[in-house]
């Protein structure tokens, strides 16, 4: 069966959308003037491979690390397969200002039972770090998983010592839950505790998602 992609437009100036319920097997295509986001595939290595050998220190917090060309491969490899599982939906996105990839992002854990999902596996290159491209993804990314697929809860998950990742959730609009402690393995100790923030879908209709809007056509400082 042929699936064809969804393509979303930030300004709602073209938009074409299957229905519900979230489906693994569909290709959403993300996209605005800014960035696009396409689901991930096994030859998007030449892409990404960049980043895996000059700037390994991209995944300093990551549970699983892609540094180095036989780490990227498994990475991107696993992340596939974790798609063909029904368990995450991966993207890799690229930036339209600078016309370059600039890194990945995925929905996991998901739960079509409980409405729910967690968004993670965020990573960009050196040089779109505090660009507008995480913004960007992030409000194509919850407008399409709330007001497209009618999910009531999106789930983050940031390591306790990282600071920047925290701080852009708290100004993304997300509400602090609790920390679990000693929740999965630690590159640099035993293991290690993590903060749990999420969204509901009412709180992204009413506030988060129209003050994410204004900040966007205003080209607000990013995130």
């Amino acid at each position: 069966m042929l699936h064809h992609p969804a393509t979303f437009n930030l300004g709602h100036e073209t938009r074409s959308v299957m229905n519900p319920p979230f489906d693994v097997k569909e290709n959403y295509v993300l996209e605005n003037e800014c960035v696009l986001m396409r689901p991930l595939q096994c030859d998007d290595l030449e892409h990404l491979l960049d980043f895996a050998l000059k700037e390994p220190e991209i995944w300093k917090y990551s549970l699983v690390q892609a540094g180095g060309e036989e780490n990227m491969r498994r990475y991107i490899n696993a992340a596939v397969a974790s798609r063909e599982k029904c368990q995450h939906y991966p993207y890799i996105v690229f930036d339209k200002m600078s016309g370059a990839y600039a890194g990945t992002t995925r929905f996991c854990d998901i739960q079509l039972a409980t409405q729910s999902m967690q968004m993670g596996y965020t990573w960009y290159g050196e040089k779109f770090q505090g660009s507008m491209v995480n913004r960007n993804c992030k409000y194509l990314l919850l407008e399409f998983a709330f007001e497209k697929m009618q999910f009531e809860r999106i789930e983050f998950r940031v390591d306790v010592q990282n600071e920047r990742s925290l701080s852009s959730l708290l100004k993304l609009g997300c509400v602090m839950e609790g920390r679990l402690r000693k929740v999965g393995p630690a590159i640099d100790s035993e293991r290690r505790d993590c903060y749990v923030l999420s969204i509901l879908k009412d709180e992204w209709m009413s506030t988060v998602g129209p003050q994410l809007r204004l900040k966007l056509a205003a080209r607000a400082v990013p995130l």
